[in-house]
């Protein structure tokens, strides 16, 4: 039977040893914070979506105007 020794008695790899086995995994959690970003905040890929969406829609207009605008 070994006896016990003290934590801070034991060698370097020892000591690695001992802390290697307690430390666990975050499973599927992710530890990472993150932040919303603010609404408010200029974004420029936001922004070029918005454009493109426009563009392709006519800027601004619907569906049905573009039905009543084609009609002879």
């Amino acid at each position: 039977m070994s006896k016990y020794v003290s934590l801070d008695k034991r060698s370097k790899k020892a000591q690695k040893e001992y802390h290697s086995k307690q430390r666990r995994t975050w499973g599927e959690l992710n530890p990472v914070t993150r932040s919303v970003p603010s609404g408010k905040a200029y974004n420029r890929k936001k922004e070029k979506e918005r454009i493109s969406k426009e563009f392709r829609d006519g800027f601004g207009a619907g569906p049905f105007y573009l039905l009543y605008s084609l009609r002879p």
